[in-house]
């Protein structure tokens, strides 16, 4: 998989995000797929877009009164396995 991140992850209102781009649509569709299983997974469910070939996270839990907590940091780290 061919990809470029915009920046390690950030963490800014109350939110963990990063931009991840890829060659196209299908090789982006294909890592959300993956990113999904993953989030299912761990029963935590990312806020995300998609638009051509970049996909954006906004990661808190919202059960925590949408700030970031451990479970982000996991689903971060998961999704960055998912790139190297």
């Amino acid at each position: 998989m061919n990809t470029r991140s915009t920046a390690m992850w950030q963490e800014e209102n109350n939110q963990l995000t990063r931009t991840f781009t890829f060659r196209d649509f299908s090789e982006a569709f294909a890592f959300m797929t993956r990113v999904a299983l993953i989030a299912e997974k761990m029963d935590h469910h990312p806020t995300w877009t998609n638009t051509y070939n970049q996909v954006s996270f906004q990661l808190s839990t919202h059960d925590a009164g949408n700030t970031v907590t451990e479970k982000d940091r996991k689903l971060a780290e998961a999704i960055d396995k998912l790139i190297e």
